[in-house]
């Protein structure tokens, strides 16, 4: 491979012509191109034929082979194929986000932020920027100022028809918490292809979480717990500011840690990804 290679460990992987179970070689990536080798096996895929790219959903073939995956889909003429790629904790995550770097990095895009502001709609009009990725982080690089959107922050992301200068055209639109507010921001992409795998990045995290929050139900006196601790800020103690019961207030949190919404770190109660995730849900039910 003469270009320069971003990503190389050894993993199991699926790929054209695998039969059966998945074999074992070396996952290569560089800025153009995905190559899953062994001794009687090269799949090389190139990175501008990928139109989609999952994170933990393993192909229907490959359930009894696989636990967790990153899975792109892409075209050879007009044939879709999918590759599968498999490695310890570490190395797939690690290979997720230098993945999304390579296929997003440094596209352009037109980004109207915030679109809107709670429920009101601003008077933003949209810029050129540029994408820049890190490990689940976005920034939209402008001419005004930049802005840099964490992934645990979005509460909802929608794929729609949206005009932002330059016709209607599909846009990805995501809300997501800045400052205690639900914000939303929309980005354009010319290519359709991108514009997926955008989506794809920005759901990256909130799918999980959406889905491990999908069996908590939560009552009124649990969401402002987590509301005002989201708002305490460093050092506030929460009895202080919440009119509950002391007694009750540790009951409420330690179900709460029970369900994975709040953690006891050394510093105090903090709010998990999914405690976030429903914070985010909140204020945005609140200030629509």
């Amino acid at each position: 491979m003469s270009e320069s290679v971003v990503a190389d460990f050894v993993g199991r992987f699926f790929a054209a012509g695998v039969a059966g179970e998945p074999p074992t070689g070396r996952i290569l990536l560089s800025e153009r191109r995905l190559v899953l080798a062994t001794d009687d096996l090269r799949e090389t895929v190139p990175l501008s034929s990928v139109f989609d790219v999952k994170v933990g959903q393993v192909p229907p073939e490959m359930a009894p082979y696989f636990d967790d995956t990153v899975t792109l889909a892409y075209r050879v003429d007009d044939e879709r194929r999918v590759a599968a790629v498999e490695g310890s904790d570490t190395n797939i995550d690690r290979f997720a986000t230098v993945l999304f770097k390579v296929l997003l990095n440094e596209t352009p895009a037109l980004v109207r932020h915030p679109a809107r502001r709670g429920g009101r709609v601003t008077d933003a009009s949209s810029e050129r920027a540029s994408l820049r990725l890190e490990h689940g982080k976005l920034t939209f690089v402008r001419e005004t100022d930049p802005f840099t959107v964490d992934l645990e922050t979005v509460v909802a992301v929608e794929r729609e028809d949206r005009d932002l200068g330059n016709g209607p055209r599909p846009v990805v639109t995501f809300r997501h918490i800045d400052d205690g507010t639900a914000v939303t921001s929309e980005v354009g992409i010319g290519s359709g292809r991108k514009t997926n795998l955008l989506g794809r990045y920005i759901r990256l995290r909130y799918a999980d979480v959406k889905e491990e929050l999908e069996d908590v139900s939560l009552g009124e006196d649990e969401l402002e717990v987590l509301v005002s601790l989201y708002s305490a800020g460093e050092g506030v103690s929460l009895s202080a500011i919440v009119d509950i019961d002391p007694q009750r207030l540790t009951m409420l949190l330690n179900g709460l840690a029970e369900q994975g919404i709040v953690v006891d770190t050394e510093t105090g109660t903090e709010l998990t990804a999914k405690g976030r995730v429903v914070v985010g849900q909140r204020l945005e039910s609140v200030n629509t």
